[in-house]
């Protein structure tokens, strides 16, 4: 029997990139119906109680809508079933009276609590990646969330490669590379967040500084854009990321 020909592949390795993040999406959409279904809500609903969960600051329908990327029509309505269900409550914004912020009762804060938790199958497949490989996975969705942010595909995103407190490329060659100025302690590319409530967005004209040197790792001089606002009297990260981070 003659050899069988070697088999041509002509997709290029961003088409098989995206094969790949189908297979991932999949799961994730799978993971997100089954656990938000087994406690009578949707995944949009279970979204909106984690995002309140994980919040620092009070928020609207717009706010919740913007970041799930839904028209406010859509965010609305599934707010408004989860205030039927007594998950969610409705109250005057302190600042600004005429204002309706959301804020969660008893039993929406526990639901919050689980609709905040990753998928297990996602967390375990993630886990068995070496460490290297887990930064460069980081360090690349990083770079897509950004493209897509430019194009006005996802919400503005709260990432560390854009925030002015963020110093990338500070310690060349060493395991953590960067330095955040608001905990003023140095981090490597596993501890780069996707969404922070401490991000503070740097000047526009630096930001595209800060994402030169992160990429191509030329530490800014001693009195570049983010060292100069000095550390953040007793910054300490206020959170982990949750599901309801749009990450």
């Amino acid at each position: 029997m003659p050899a069988r020909p070697p088999t041509t592949d002509a997709l290029d390795p961003g088409e098989r990139i995206m094969a790949g993040l189908a297979k991932l999406s999949l799961v994730m959409r799978h993971e997100a119906w089954r656990a938000a279904g087994t406690r009578g809500l949707t995944p949009t609903q279970a979204q909106i109680l984690a995002i309140l969960g994980g919040s620092t600051s009070p928020l609207g329908v717009k706010a919740i809508a913007r970041q799930l990327a839904v028209t406010v029509g859509t965010a609305s309505g599934a707010i408004s079933t989860l205030v039927a269900k007594g998950l969610v409550a409705k109250q005057a914004d302190e600042a600004d009276g005429r204002a309706i912020v959301l804020t969660l009762t008893a039993p929406g804060k526990q639901e919050a609590e689980q609709a905040a938790k990753w998928p297990d199958a996602m967390l375990h497949a993630i886990g068995a990646l070496p460490g290297s490989e887990q930064a460069g996975l980081l360090r690349g969705l990083v770079g897509m969330v950004r493209a897509l942010q430019e194009q006005g595909a996802v919400p503005t995103a709260r990432m560390c490669v854009g925030c002015r407190y963020f110093r990338p490329n500070e310690y060349p060659g060493q395991p953590k590379p960067h330095h955040c100025q608001f905990i003023d302690a140095p981090i490597g590319d596993t501890d780069l967040r996707i969404d922070c409530d401490e991000m503070e967005p740097a000047a526009a004209e630096i930001q595209p500084v800060l994402w030169n040197v992160f990429l191509n790792g030329t530490p800014l001089d001693s009195k570049g854009p983010a060292r100069r606002h000095g550390p953040r009297a007793g910054g300490q990260p206020s959170h982990t990321p949750s599901k309801g981070d749009p990450s």
